[in-house]
C-alpha cells in the first residue's frame, strides 16, 4: 500500500538532447517504499536516461521529480546522494581503489572529517562488506575483480550510503546465471519498509521472478505499469519488442518469456 506522499513520483518528465532527440517523452508514475522495481525496454527506450534525471546526473527538459514530496530540481548533489544511490551497470575510473575504500565511498554525502573516517562509518562498511559477500576482498583492488565480485562491491557501496531509493543500472548484463541470481537475490533482501530499488534490466523472466512492479517503455514513454505477472503478456512483448514470444508459466507459477521469431513491419527505434 502506498504511503499518502510517495516515495518517488515523476510527473510528467521530459529529456530532449541538443540534437532534438527526445529520450523521455512525458513520464509520469509513483513509486511507494518497500518494493523491487523492474524497468525492462529495449535500447534507446529511455530506461538509462529516466534513471540518469532522477539522481540529476541529467537535467530533465520539462517536468518535476520528487522524492518524498521534495522536489530534487533544486537539491544540491549532497543533498541528493542522500536520499539517492547510484549502482551503474559498469565500474570506470576504479583509480586502483581497493574494495573498502570504493565502498567507503559512499559514506561520502555524510562524512564531515576530510581526513579521517569516524568508526562507525568504518563499523558500517565492514558490515556491508561481510553482508554482501566481499569481507575476504576487502583489500584487493576493484579493478582485479570479476564482474559478479564488482557488481556486489558496487551494490555494497550504494547499501552504505542508506539511500531512500536505489538505482541499478543492468545489473546482470555481464553475468553468468548464476551470479545473475546471486545480484537479484542481494537486490531483494536490500529492498525495506522505507526503500525501494529501481532495476533496468534486459532479462524480463528474471525481472518477473524477483520484481513487485515492472514500468515497461518504448521509445521514452511508459507502456505498462504493474505486477509483471499481469502485464506482461506476447501483445506487449511484441508491441515493445517487435517479437513475436511466448509468455507462460513454470511448475512453481514463475512467468517466462520465451522469444520465437522477428516481427516485421514495425517502426524501427
Amino acid at each position: 500500500m502506498m504511503d499518502e506522499v510517495p516515495l518517488l513520483e515523476l510527473r510528467d518528465v521530459e529529456k530532449t538532447y541538443e540534437d532534438g532527440y527526445r529520450a523521455v517523452r512525458g513520464v509520469s508514475y509513483k513509486l511507494g517504499p518497500g518494493q523491487l522495481v523492474g524497468l525492462i525496454g529495449p535500447n534507446g527506450c529511455g530506461k538509462t536516461t529516466m534513471m540518469k534525471c532522477i539522481n540529476r546526473m541529467h537535467d530533465p527538459t520539462a517536468g518535476d521529480i520528487l522524492i518524498d514530496g521534495e522536489s530534487v530540481l533544486d537539491k544540491t548533489p549532497g543533498e541528493i546522494a542522500r536520499k539517492v544511490a547510484n549502482v551503474p551497470a559498469e565500474l570506470r575510473g576504479s583509480f586502483g581503489l581497493t574494495v573498502f575504500e570504493t565502498v567507503m565511498l559512499g559514506r561520502y554525502p555524510y562524512l564531515k572529517n576530510v581526513w579521517w573516517e569516524p568508526k562507525e562509518d568504518e563499523d558500517m562498511v565492514i558490515e556491508a562488506l561481510e553482508k554482501f559477500g566481499v569481507a575476504h576482498l576487502k583489500d584487493r583492488a576493484v579493478g582485479a575483480l570479476s564482474s559478479g565480485e564488482r557488481q556486489r562491491v558496487l551494490i555494497a557501496k550504494a547499501y552504505v550510503q542508506q539511500p531512500r531509493l536505489m538505482l541499478v543500472d543492468e545489473p546482470t548484463s555481464h553475468l553468468d546465471m548464476k551470479y545473475k541470481l546471486d545480484v537479484m537475490e542481494y537486490l531483494n533482501a536490500m529492498v525495506k519498509k522505507d526503500m525501494t530499488v529501481l532495476v533496468a534490466e534486459h532479462d524480463i523472466s528474471l525481472m518477473a521472478r524477483y520484481c513487485d512492479t515492472c514500468i515497461i517503455m518504448r521509445k521514452g514513454e511508459i507502456v505498462g505499469m504493474g505486477d509483471p505477472k499481469k502485464v506482461i503478456t506476447p501483445e506487449l512483448i511484441e508491441d515493445v519488442y517487435e517479437v513475436s514470444a511466448s509468455v507462460g508459466f513454470d511448475d512453481d507459477g514463475e512467468l517466462f518469456v520465451l522469444p520465437k521469431r522477428y516481427v516485421r513491419g514495425h517502426d524501427t527505434l
